[in-house]
């Protein structure tokens, strides 16, 4: 078979393989169903605030404090239905272990990269059941860096041997993953599908597809970059 034009697939794992802002907030509803009171929508706003991180469980501490609830127990528990519930909240979006099936069948790896440290990145793609289709996991505990840095980019592309040239990384976010990608010249593909991320709404840029389902990579690897649409 001959060697596809882009034949490094690179992709984010939260909000591009997985609907993981659904999964939180399915775990958020279950704390708030355990503590009984408050909002799913509310507590999940705390994930998002940016002062611990989007996985750091202080936010649900700060969550309980400041409703005069916090104890020790009360906490725990939380914490503890919080990451049962996230992990049996995950799944996988519609065509995705078909696409990767298809995109290795025609000679392409497949890896992942994201802000996830090892363990969590496991832990959710065992839980969406394409763990074991991908060839390599890039996660922050391994480069040191989150998304945008562009050295999350560079660290994959060392560790693989593969050229910007013949890679492109599939993300949700214009501003962590194409902006940066496109910028050490990866071939980049949006997904729009999975964007949750209202708070960048005011960033703009242009990817160099534009992927409403991700069974599209199908195609745009057959093609080859002869179809790009903003290059």
């Amino acid at each position: 078979m001959e060697k596809p034009e882009i034949c490094c697939i690179f992709s984010d794992m939260d909000n591009t393989l997985f609907d993981f802002y659904h999964a939180k907030l399915e775990a958020c509803s279950a704390v708030v169903d355990h503590i009984g009171t408050g909002d799913p929508e509310e507590m999940l706003s705390y994930f998002l605030r940016g002062i611990y991180g989007f996985e750091n469980l202080e936010n649900i501490e700060d969550y309980l404090r400041e409703r005069y609830m916090f104890s020790d127990g009360l906490f725990v528990d939380s914490c503890r239905i919080y990451e049962e519930t996230k992990i049996e909240s995950i799944v996988l979006y519609e065509g995705v272990a078909e696409t990767i099936d298809a995109l290795k069948d025609m000679g392409c790896m497949f890896a992942v990269v994201t802000d996830a440290n090892t363990e969590n990145a496991t832990k959710r793609l065992k839980k969406a059941g394409i763990y074991n289709k991908v060839d390599q996991i890039f996660a922050h505990d391994m480069s040191g860096k989150k998304k945008p840095d562009l050295g999350v980019f560079e660290y994959a592309l060392n560790k693989t041997k593969r050229n910007p040239q013949e890679s492109i990384f599939i993300g949700d976010s214009l501003r962590r993953d194409i902006a940066p990608a496109k910028k050490i010249g990866m071939w980049t593909a949006y997904a729009a599908y999975g964007d949750r991320n209202t708070h960048e709404r005011e960033f703009r840029f242009n990817p160099d597809f534009h992927l409403d389902s991700i069974s599209e990579m199908i195609d745009i690897v057959k093609t080859g970059t002869n179809q790009k649409q903003n290059r």
